[in-house]
């Protein structure tokens, strides 16, 4: 499947439903839905974002998960099974992450306090460090454990899996992330 920048535009605004099951241990948060992830109802679905390569590379899940043309309902079910949860700290699909405002960021924040109380997952993992600056209001936060932990929940802060954050590998983001898995399993 493929989209022309007009079909992606159409998606500006857009809001994606979180993927969160019953007995979700782990939940990863983006900042929020891109153009293609609005498209196509699947959360880090652009062709090149490393979240799933970095998921499987991690051992989270057995296999690398193509959600560029949506989710597969077996790959859902993966990702539930493995008590995987995924959600976003802006609702609103944009192109680029910065046309989110402050204001955006920081009632994500609290948007996510809400759902962390009702799903009660063990780890908040947020992918992306500027995005949790701006929307916890710690400039100085830094990638990892977080000190507090976050309505009951131990947080991270783990690297985007974005391919504008090019300093990060598929192997460097799994090691990040097998840390937030297996403090969510223990």
């Amino acid at each position: 499947m493929g989209f022309s920048r007009a079909q992606l535009l159409t998606f500006q605004d857009a809001e994606v439903p979180d993927l969160i099951g019953d007995g979700c241990r782990l939940l990863f948060v983006g900042i929020n839905p891109g153009l293609w992830t609005a498209a196509t109802g699947a959360h880090f679905a652009r062709p090149g974002n490393r979240f799933y390569p970095a998921l499987a590379a991690a051992g989270i899940v057995d296999h690398v998960i193509d959600a560029s043309d949506g989710m597969r309902p077996q790959d859902r079910d993966a990702l539930l099974r493995a008590g995987i949860g995924i959600t976003n700290l802006a609702p609103r699909a944009t192109a680029k992450a910065s046309e989110l405002t402050v204001d955006e960021l920081r009632a994500g924040a609290e948007r996510l306090r809400d759902t962390v109380t009702r799903v009660r997952p063990r780890v908040v993992a947020v992918a992306g460090i500027t995005a949790y600056r701006t929307a916890f209001g710690l400039p100085k936060a830094t990638v990892g454990l977080q000190r507090e932990p976050f309505a009951g929940a131990e947080l991270w802060v783990v690297p985007n899996p974005s391919g504008l954050n090019a300093h990060e590998t598929v192997t460097s983001l799994a090691v990040a992330y097998r840390a937030a898995a297996e403090a969510a399993h223990r």
